[in-house]
């Protein structure tokens, strides 16, 4: 095994553009284009472009020649929304979103051949080409509709810049927007809602006549119905499809207008519509095209090529109609020789704690807030995976991610690949006490094939690869991932009680043949789960090929399929490995419960703490501008200016005793302990922006319990000079305020939106800090004294507040209380 590489994370710069290759199995992937207007949250990512780049992976993996294509769909009525909320323009919202789309994919390690964005000229040239075809074949037509116009704007009202009562009996909501109910689902049209309201200006519109131009939908009926009925069953496409496909036929295909009064979208190439742009739902699906397009100006090679590509398209069930019912129907009407879509591949819903995730409600976990818990992405990736809502609506929850990764990664994953290789990894030397391993040497292993428990396993890991395979790509509903990613998991379950029946420990010392079998067999299986894991976890393949140490690529052909089946071959002998580390950490309860708070209630709900925070950075900055920085004695806090050029700036400097000499920095406990020798001492490890948490000893166990110093925030003092504390070895100081009694101490904290590792500043004092504070000079000493908490709990030095990008650091409640 092992020559195909993973693919390239979205945002890759080196590109290596891919063509159909004739004979061999060429996969076009694409998901459905993200709306730019927002943030993506859990339930978008796992509903399109994790799950499509699961099985990208899965394909090249195999060897396909496979490419993925996505972007962000930025035209229509919501971007230009948006626009007027943020006061901006749409092409400003786009750019602005797209890098935030881009850089969450980054992050959750997305593997893109293209990621691009509809606002392009290639849209442009696409679209336009397509709708000239449809032109030219006589399946557009012109009609005058009704449309809601604003006199006070002087335009007419796109659906979603309308809003009024929803009319559906029973209903009664009286925000409705002028697509759609949010409260009952039902769609609507502007027209039908009860004393409709622009949302620009909130007067009451008037209907007016308008022409637009329809595609016929009704005369491309036949054609449509023959491609479903063929494909749905070739392609095995997923039930929830094939049951939103036929309700769409069902009710009968009616015209549908594919223009819209807007200037933000694909203008329409005819003099009569020139002031109109293509409805995004004609234009966006041709973005998967115009990417391409972007991707290789041979576009045609994956999309006009029948014959030789497969398209599999995977998308949220609110989607399916548009690619089901309109995008093919827009294809068959140009009468050319389009990659028809094979397979379709649908998810439900994934709910959040006691509700929906809801993008323009913020509520639940968005991509960025992943990314800020600092549970590593495999994590995510895995519990999305295992929680993909395949065939019915899902709920994400904490305890259950808390649940899935110390039971399934940790305790079962995990310390199977840790136990294998931490047994090989050890000291060979069979006359030392100590000697029970294989020096990082991978055993040979003659007979293996006869020896009865690693023939039985092997049968049984033969097994779970045929049926992961089948889960992936066979099965009677095409692409199973959940499945996939179980039976995968299934393997390092039989893993771990191979391992106990053998009894390898034992078998060490009293049959070294045997023993060496079963670990020469548990080496190959920890690279096989690297395999079949990569496509779901790849960041985990990566750290495990690099503790096995073999290259970075991996491969999984039908020879390798052989291969698997007997795993004592897959790692040859005297392979030397690398250096096992544990591969996954517990998620504790005090964690879970930080971050059930920390994500309870709305984006809005979580970002009022930092508003006021803002607020009152900004408050105490003006106060600042009128405030004269001036020491015990009145004097201006000014740096000391050399006489005659008698004394260096370094001399300078160093009699100066300056706030600027101090290294506050913005830090989060990542772990604490009581310290084992002191019962009132804790011992944390904080990341303060560097490559390794420090170690740092505080005196608070009687003050603060240790579930609330989880994965707190705090202040750190970085450059006074390490100290041993009862044997450990402090690196840095965390900051507290205290009462004149030294009855209560809290932390000083840094506002939610500070940066981790960011100095703490001070206005007016710009100075580098030292290195390491000289403790003969006393500088801390001389500046502590001037540390404190003020009446409105901010953390001071004299009059000057401890100042993030975020805002000002605080106290919780104690007023007038020193700082040290």
């Amino acid at each position: 095994m092992g020559n195909a590489a993973s693919g390239a994370g979205a945002g890759d710069d080196q590109k290596v553009v891919k063509l159909p290759i004739p004979g061999k199995r060429n996969i076009l992937i694409t998901s459905a284009l993200p709306y730019v207007n927002n943030i993506p949250h859990l339930g978008n990512i796992i509903g399109c472009v994790l799950s499509a780049d699961v099985f990208a992976r899965y394909c090249r993996l195999r060897g396909y020649n496979a490419i993925y294509i996505c972007g962000t769909d930025e035209y229509g009525t919501a971007t230009e929304t948006k626009a007027l909320e943020e006061k901006c323009t749409p092409k400003e919202i786009c750019d602005k979103y797209h890098a935030i789309h881009r850089d969450v994919y980054k992050w959750f390690n997305i593997s893109f051949d293209e990621f691009g964005r509809t606002s392009s000229p290639q849209q442009t040239e696409v679209c336009q080409a397509i709708f000239n075809k449809l032109l030219e074949n006589n399946w557009l037509s012109e009609n005058t509709m009704q449309q809601l116009y604003c006199d006070t704007c002087s335009k007419f009202l796109a659906d979603r810049l309308v809003e009024g009562g929803c009319p559906t009996p029973g209903c009664n909501y009286e925000s409705a927007r002028g697509d759609q109910c949010e409260k009952c689902g039902k769609l609507l049209n502007p027209t039908e809602l009860i004393n409709p309201r622009c949302k620009v200006c909130a007067t009451s519109p008037r209907i007016r006549d308008t022409d637009h131009l329809f595609l016929e939908l009704p005369l491309l009926e036949g054609k449509l119905r023959e491609y479903i009925s063929t494909m749905s069953v070739a392609g095995s496409w997923s039930q929830n499809a094939i049951h939103a496909t036929n309700a769409w036929l069902k009710e009968g295909l009616r015209q549908r207008c594919i223009t819209r009064d807007l200037k933000w979208g694909v203008p329409v190439p005819l003099e009569k519509f020139k002031d109109k742009v293509f409805y995004v739902w004609f234009d966006a699906p041709i973005g998967y095209v115009s990417i391409t397009n972007c991707y290789t100006r041979e576009w045609e090679k994956w999309w006009k090529n029948p014959e030789n590509v497969e398209l599999f398209q995977f998308m949220g069930k609110d989607n399916v109609p548009f690619h089901t019912v309109m995008f093919p129907s827009t294809l068959i009407g140009t009468g050319e020789s389009w990659t028809m879509m094979k397979t379709i591949s649908v998810t439900e819903y994934l709910n959040y704690e006691t509700g929906k995730f809801s993008k323009s409600k913020g509520v639940g976990v968005f991509g960025n807030d992943a990314k800020d818990t600092s549970i590593p992405v495999e994590v995510w990736r895995y519990y999305l995976l295992t929680n993909r809502p395949e065939v019915s609506d899902t709920l994400f929850t904490w305890a259950d991610l808390q649940a899935k990764l110390n039971s399934e990664l940790l305790n079962n994953l995990g310390n199977f690949i840790n136990r294998v290789l931490s047994f090989v990894a050890k000291d060979s030397d069979s006359g030392s006490s100590k000697g029970s391993g294989y020096n990082s040497i991978v055993p040979d292993a003659p007979g293996a094939e006869s020896h009865i428990l690693t023939k039985t396993f092997g049968e049984k890991v033969g097994n779970y690869i045929d049926q992961y395979v089948e889960a992936m790509e066979k099965a009677s509903e095409y692409v199973k991932l959940k499945q996939g990613l179980k039976i995968a998991m299934s393997i390092s379950g039989e893993g771990n009680a191979y391992l106990q029946e053998s009894q390898f420990w034992k078998l060490h010392k009293e049959d070294l043949p045997s023993c060496s079998i079963v670990m020469k067999t548990s080496v190959g299986i920890v690279y096989l789960l690297a395999c079949l894991l990569e496509p779901f976890m790849p960041s985990f393949s990566v750290e495990v090929l690099k503790q096995l140490n073999l290259p970075f690529q991996l491969s999984f052909s039908d020879e390798d399929i052989v291969k698997a089946k007997s795993p004592w071959n897959i790692v040859p002998a005297g392979h030397r490995i690398g250096t096992p580390v544990p591969l996954f950490k517990e998620l504790k309860d005090e964690e879970v419960e930080f971050f059930r708070n920390k994500f309870a209630g709305s984006q809005a709900d979580r970002a009022d703490r930092a508003v006021k925070e803002e607020a009152e950075a900004k408050k105490i900055t003006e106060k600042l501008k009128d405030t004269k920085i001036s020491d015990k004695n009145g004097k201006k806090e000014r740096p000391a200016k050399s006489a005659g050029g008698a004394k260096t700036k370094a001399a300078a400097t160093e009699q100066e005793v300056t706030i600027s000499r101090l290294d506050i920095r913005v830090g989060v406990i990542k772990e604490v302990q009581k310290h084992p020798d002191a019962d009132s001492l804790y011992v944390e490890k904080i990341d303060v922006g560097e490559e390794q948490p420090r170690t740092v000893v505080s005196g608070l166990v009687k003050f603060i319990p240790l579930e609330e110093m989880q994965n707190r925030k705090v202040c750190v003092l970085c450059n006074l000079k390490p100290a041993a504390m009862r044997g450990i070895k402090s690196h840095a100081m965390v900051l507290c305020a205290s009462t004149s009694d030294h009855t209560k101490v809290e932390l000083v904290e840094p506002p939610e939106g500070a940066a981790i590792g960011e100095r703490v500043t001070f206005p007016g004092f710009d100075g580098e800090p030292d290195d390491v504070l000289n403790p003969k000079k006393k500088v801390w000493e001389t500046l502590q004294v001037d540390l404190h908490s003020d009446k409105d709990l901010i953390a001071c030095y004299k009059d000057l507040p401890f100042t993030t990008s975020a805002g000002v650091c605080k106290v919780s409640s104690i007023s007038s209380g020193s700082i040290r």
